[in-house]
């Protein structure tokens, strides 16, 4: 059907795609990380148009943001990646007017019980295992996991122990997409990373519908990603 298109050039209208979804927080094509440079007008439209006709998309994007992960097993030694350069963070969606889909699913499915605990056992098992690999069980017994616990709204997720035996706070975020699918933390949790800098880490886990992966960062969230703020507080 695409006889005079080359592989690039269908990657490239793939990935472009994929950056008209996810400006308008929406799940976008697996395998294709979105190119924010592309004809914005042109193919917005398009896009727009095509799920105006199909609203099968959107039940599509909701049954994405609300099913459970499908984790295909863990592979510690190979679960760890490099963090995402900054460049390549996605952007937060934006305000489009005439999107034809007004829900947030990529924000929606960050808020999935089953994908925040599937990934914070995740992040649990392999604290575990980096500890007793390290040579230090007696620190591995001394991991607690605190959303569980001792409930949410404490700004971290996870206690447990550097190597050293001090106290190591992990926050974590979790997603069915790629890395650098964009990720939400609140005010709170932004200051509690501010005040713990240096025992703070965010465990970003990722790819939750096939085998899970994670990348580690660590500090304050302003000194590792890209910050913009979504909500604001009003009062007389």
């Amino acid at each position: 059907m695409l006889k005079n298109r080359s592989e690039g050039s269908i990657e490239f209208k793939n990935r472009d795609i994929s950056a008209v979804l996810a400006k308008i927080g929406q799940p976008y094509v697996r395998g294709y990380l979105p190119a924010y440079n592309y004809q914005k007008q042109l193919l917005e439209e398009v896009v727009f148009s095509y799920i105006r006709k199909k609203p099968e998309a959107e039940k599509t994007f909701q049954l994405f943001a609300e099913s459970a992960p499908t984790p295909k097993g863990l592979v510690f030694e190979k679960m760890l990646e490099e963090m995402p350069k900054a460049e390549a963070l996605l952007q937060e969606p934006e305000m489009v007017y005439r999107s034809p889909v007004k829900v947030n699913y990529i924000e929606l499915e960050q808020a999935n019980k089953s994908v925040g605990q599937t990934g914070e056992s995740i992040a649990l098992e392999y604290e575990r295992w980096r500890l007793v690999h390290a040579g230090k069980e007696s620190l591995a017994d001394k991991i607690e996991w605190v959303s569980q616990t001792q409930g949410d709204g404490l700004g971290f997720d996870i206690l447990s122990k550097n190597t050293n035996g001090t106290d190591r706070y992990i926050e974590v975020k979790s997603k069915k997409l790629t890395k650098e699918a964009p990720f939400y933390f609140s005010a709170f949790e932004y200051d509690f990373s501010k005040r713990q800098r240096s025992s703070f880490f965010l465990y970003r886990v990722f790819n939750l519908k096939a085998e899970p992966k994670l990348f580690i960062a660590n500090g304050a969230y302003d000194e590792f990603c890209n910050m913009k703020p979504t909500q604001f507080k009003g009062s007389f």
